[in-house]
């Protein structure tokens, strides 16, 4: 098995694990991927014109280079009958598999859910970024004035969400609450985002009115802050415009610097990163910053701190104009 679906066992185990849920059954799984398999259709394929007449182990790789599938055993290791969806809508899959899964526990459609992102490298991937000269020579430094480009990583996160009453019932820990939601796309341009960032202040706004808050009750933004020009500069005009007269308040930064962009497993990952700025009440620094874009009006944070931290919001955005947020309350 390839190390994306590696990735996403080990979080969805360690998931399952804290959650101290005793019962299996028909509990729904959301997972969001931008590559799923990728690496084994490069292995099917280097395999394939190497030893052309050798079959061995080749249906296992078609088999797994179906992102279903990587899903399918998961709901197989844990005896859960539910239904399952696969979300591929770039880089912002990981935010929504979150949101949709909440959803679903929100209207009443499932008391809890399996949700999360997971994606592996592959050298596909790595050519498409460099082809589209995205990647950074040196070091990813989100809204720096001299940024040139992201770096890329990998990883997987794996949330189990529930309803209030349910977590109640069986005296759950509970490491926070998802409060908000919004989702929006631009269809600007396939790769480039809004100049002006217009769908993202729809995604954010969108969030905020589903969580019934004010830009002013956010203590922290996660940005998505990939550290292309084109990306960061558009962010920054967004969140510049969401938060209005307050903006000089407002506290960012992107965890990108220090992880990398984990593509579809970024929006799961991040929405983690906030939970713990919930819990351990601190904030996340934006590592590598040498000088704030200008453009940036808001208070990029730059080294870590304690601050009270009751409500965050996460940006994941991805290629074509898709947009997510998520808004999340400190549970208690």
């Amino acid at each position: 098995m390839e190390r994306g679906s590696k990735l996403l066992q080990l979080a969805a185990h360690e998931a399952w694990h804290q959650s101290g849920w005793k019962r299996h059954g028909r509990i729904p799984i959301v997972l969001g991927t931008t590559s799923a398999g990728m690496g084994l259709g490069e292995a099917y394929f280097r395999h394939a014109i190497t030893r052309p007449g050798s079959q061995c182990r080749q249906p296992t790789r078609v088999t797994y280079y179906q992102p279903q599938q990587h899903a399918i055993d998961l709901a197989d290791a844990f005896e859960f009958s539910g239904p399952t969806t696969i979300i591929a809508n770039a880089c912002a899959s990981g935010a929504n598999a979150v949101g949709h899964g909440w959803e679903l526990v929100r209207n009443g459609r499932a008391d809890r859910v399996l949700v999360g992102g997971y994606d592996g490298l592959s050298q596909l991937v790595f050519a498409g970024f460099d082809s589209l000269q995205a990647l950074s020579g040196t070091t990813c430094r989100p809204f720096d004035a001299t940024r040139n480009g992201l770096a890329l990583g990998e990883g997987s996160a794996v949330l189990c969400l529930e309803s209030r009453d349910e977590a109640i019932a069986r005296g759950a820990l509970v490491l926070g609450e998802i409060i908000g939601y919004g989702a929006a796309t631009d269809c600007h341009h396939l790769t480039q985002p809004h100049p002006e960032g217009n769908a993202a202040i729809m995604s954010m706004d969108r969030a905020c009115a589903v969580a019934r808050v004010r830009p002013d009750q956010i203590d922290y933004v996660n940005a998505h802050g990939t550290g292309t020009p084109l990306n960061d500069s558009a962010e920054a005009s967004a969140i510049n415009r969401w938060a209005g007269d307050s903006v000089s308040r407002c506290r960012v930064s992107s965890t990108k610097a220090s992880i990398g962009h984990l593509l579809g497993a970024a929006g799961a990952v991040e929405t983690v990163i906030c939970l713990m700025t919930l819990q351990e009440q601190w904030l996340p620094p934006e590592t590598g910053v040498e000088q704030v874009d200008p453009l940036c009006r808001f208070d990029l944070v730059r080294i870590p701190q304690d601050a009270r931290v009751e409500t965050v919001l996460t940006n994941s955005f991805g290629f074509g104009g898709a947009n997510a947020s998520l808004v999340l309350r400190r549970h208690g």
